[in-house]
Order: structure tokens, then sequence, then C-alpha cells
């Protein structure tokens, strides 16, 4: 058992080479997929239809669920935190959020999950709690998959709209994540559509590029957080590798191949990058690239010395966007108090 494979990092492909190497017959696939992702299925031992030789044999091979939830802290604004465990003991996080407020436990018709893509980050980025533990590893396709499998099961809620926004660099596990997104948005697996999932990356230039050459349509959001070299090399040690020249041109060929629009993701920064000077350079990136701007007010982490800037401050910074003609939001957090914001998906003990 401790050599069996993922079954959820396999595609309808890599099931039918398997069934073929036992001489099945190939409707055993289509039968088993539906019992893993319409019947939701956790054991071989279920799939009443399928003879148990080969029940026995899936068993033998393959894990089905791979993901324990070990913690779950609710929240005022019905945002929630996912607390899993894998299989080696490492710990995770998920988070599901409502698209629009909803408060005093209500739910909202529209659900978004936020799932990890590693164990830990390696990118360093300054204001983020993400990494402050170090990189441990890459979550393989089936991992991710289960994240959205078991918070629609601990949930009793349908997700609607999937980002990879939580722990990790998802460009730099850049193969499981794409396997995950193909079984995520396939018929046969999630059903999620292409449109409703959303990359968030902190600008690896290369794999930009091969995202672009993808067949799936899904949208692209960029951690930005500052518009010049100079602060985001301060804030972004990727951008030391991919200064924004470089990360521009990607994201040019990007919208070329794609044709869609990209999300500029800018966290606030009291005295960092919440200048107009800033402001006012990207407002010429995302004209540049007909980009929308989210902005995120900072928040706290504990143990790192950045703030947000004031109400004041914050609304002057979007009203030069806004000036700018560019499609601007400035996001309402969901889930501070329970540290599941932007930059605070910190790992916790589970006790």
């Amino acid at each position: 058992m401790g050599n069996s494979r993922i079954f959820k990092s396999l595609n309808a492909a890599d099931l039918a080479s398997w069934m073929a190497e036992r001489g099945e017959k190939q409707f055993r696939v289509r039968q088993v997929l539906d019992w893993i992702y319409a019947k939701r299925c956790s054991s071989f031992a279920e799939m009443s239809n399928i003879p148990p030789e080969l029940r026995t044999a899936l068993a033998d091979a393959f894990l089905i669920p791979v993901l324990s939830n070990i913690r779950c802290l609710g929240s005022a604004d019905t945002t929630r935190k996912f607390l899993f465990q894998l299989r080696d003991g490492q710990l995770i996080e998920s988070v599901l959020m409502p698209a629009s407020p909803a408060l005093y436990g209500d739910r909202s018709a529209r659900v978004t999950a936020c799932l990890s893509s590693q164990v830990g980050c390696a990118y360093g980025c300054k204001f983020c709690a993400s990494g402050l533990n170090g990189w441990k590893r890459n979550l393989e396709a089936g991992e991710i998959v289960d994240q959205l499998m078991l918070l629609e099961q601990v949930s009793s809620q349908r997700v609607h709209n999937v980002v990879f926004m939580g722990m990790g660099e998802p460009f730099a596990n850049f193969s499981n994540l794409m396997k995950a997104i193909e079984i995520l948005n396939a018929a046969w697996g999630m059903g999620v559509g292409a449109r409703h999932m959303t990359v968030s990356t902190s600008g690896l230039v290369p794999q930009i590029r091969q995202f672009a050459e993808s067949p799936f349509q899904v949208r692209l959001a960029i951690s930005l957080h500052a518009a010049s070299d100079s602060v985001r090399d301060k804030i972004m040690p990727i951008n030391r590798r991919y200064p924004l020249a470089d990360l521009l041109n990607a994201l040019d060929y990007c919208r070329l191949r794609k044709k869609q629009r990209i999300t500029f993701e800018y966290i606030l920064i009291k005295g960092v990058n919440d200048g107009l000077d800033q402001a006012a350079l990207l407002v010429n990136h995302a004209r540049r690239l007909g980009a929308k701007v989210n902005l995120i007010p900072y928040n706290t982490v504990y143990g790192l010395p950045w703030q947000r800037p004031t109400a004041y401050e914050q609304k002057m910074f979007f009203r030069c966007l806004e000036d700018g003609g560019i499609p601007v939001t400035l996001r309402k957090e969901k889930g501070h108090d329970i540290a599941a914001a932007c930059g605070q998906l910190r790992l916790q003990q589970a006790s």
C-alpha cells in the first residue's frame, strides 16, 4: 500500500493504459471514473458493477482519498479555512469563500475554492506568510484535485470557481498543476468550467509562455504588487530573475494566444508600493495589456513589519487607476479573522 499511486492523479488516458495492460475492456474506464467523480465513492469496494478481481487490483494499485481534514476555522463572513493532512504528514491549507458577502452564516449563491499547489513556498515574497516555514515539496495532481473534492464533501457545497492562490507558486509545479486542471475541467472529472478557474503566478516567465500554449481557457492572474523594478526587487525576489520588461513581454504573448483579460493582483503596503508614482506606472502596464487590477489592502502577518495604508490612501490609489480608465476593484477582505485572506495562508499546527 505504501507504493500505491494516487488515483486522482490519473487522467482518462492514464487509466485506459492501465486497463489495457491488464486486458480489461475499455468501458471499465468510464465506469470507474463515474464512481470516483460522479458518485464520489471513497473505496473501490463500493464499485458494485466492477468485477471483484478488478476492484482488488485497483485497490492494490491506487489510493482514492489522500487528504484528511484536520481542522476547519469558520469566519464571520462565512469564509472557511481547512487544514488538510497529506499521506506523509505534511499540512496544507485550502479556503472556501463566498462569491459575495454573506453574513451570519448565510450561504452565498456561489462559492470559490482557493487551492494550494505546494507544501510551503520557495519564492520568499517579503509580505507573504506562505513561505515563512520554507518549501517542502510539490503537490501531486491528485492532491490538488482531492482538495476540491474534500472541500465539497465537508462543506456540503458545490464549488463554482477555483483559484490557485493558496500555498505555493503554481507555475513552479507546472506539470502537476496542468494535469490537475485537466481533471478538474473534464466532463468525466469534476466538470469545472475552464473560465471558472484562475491561476495566479508571481511571474515565472517561461511557464507563462508555456501556459499560453495550453488548450485550456483558464484565466491568468499576476501577483504584481509593484509597478517598478526598484520596488518589486525589494519585496519579490523573483523580479531579479524575471524583471518587469520580461514579464510584460510574456504577458503580451499570453494575451495574444489566449484572447483573455489578465488580472493584476496588487497588495497595497503602506510606505512601500502605495505611492501615486506606483499607481501611475500601474496604469501604464494595465493599459498596455488591457488588464484589470484587483487592489488588496495588506493583511497583517504575525512576525512581519508591514502595514496596510489608511482608507484615504487606498482610495487615492484606487482613484488614480480609475481616472486612468483601468477596470479596478478594491477587494473587501474575506477571512482576515481566521488568517485565511491573501498572504495569511500560514501553516498552523492541528492543535
